[in-house]
């Protein structure tokens, strides 16, 4: 895969994240068990994708878990999700292509080995998003709210206008 699809892919992510963190915030107060969930599931996100940041950078692992005893406040997660985004895009922006075959150990947080190469890992983190994103929508979808549509295709073609006059 070239570095410009990794960036594409991480810009898509970034885009998503901002998107479902805007509706949520408009979530009427009736709705706190759902947005509860939503929440954990989106600091999941948050916490795997430090999990990995860490093995990409050789730092440190900065959870135990993949999620958190407690549930961060929407607010917060948001900027720290918004952080998180923003170093995963400059790091693809500066990945050289031949550090993407690089493969890398690391211990999960249940203790078992890993060996993924960076690629994989980057990879990973992008349809773990996704993935997760769209457990997020079907908690909104219960209670008759639309979720965003978290489309690789509307990112591309709204970042990219031209794209549609092709």
């Amino acid at each position: 895969m070239s570095t410009e699809t990794l960036q594409s892919l991480f810009a898509y992510k970034a885009w998503a994240n901002r998107e479902l963190f805007a509706l949520l915030v408009t979530l009427p107060a009736e709705h706190g068990e759902q947005l509860h969930t939503c929440t954990r599931t989106l600091n999941h996100i948050y916490v795997v994708d430090r999990l990995f940041r860490a093995h990409l950078s050789g730092e440190p692992r900065p959870f135990d878990a993949t999620n958190t005893k407690e549930t961060p406040a929407l607010a917060q997660l948001r900027v720290d999700v918004e952080a998180t985004d923003a170093w995963y895009v400059n790091y693809v922006a500066t990945l050289p292509a031949s550090a993407c075959v690089e493969t890398l150990d690391f211990a999960f947080t249940d203790g078992d080995r890993g060996r993924m190469s960076r690629e994989e890992i980057l990879l990973h983190v992008v349809t773990h998003g996704g993935y997760h994103r769209g457990n997020v929508g079907q908690v909104l979808k219960s209670i008759s709210v639309a979720p965003p549509r978290d489309l690789y295709t509307k990112f591309l073609h709204q970042s990219e206008p031209a794209r549609r006059s092709a």
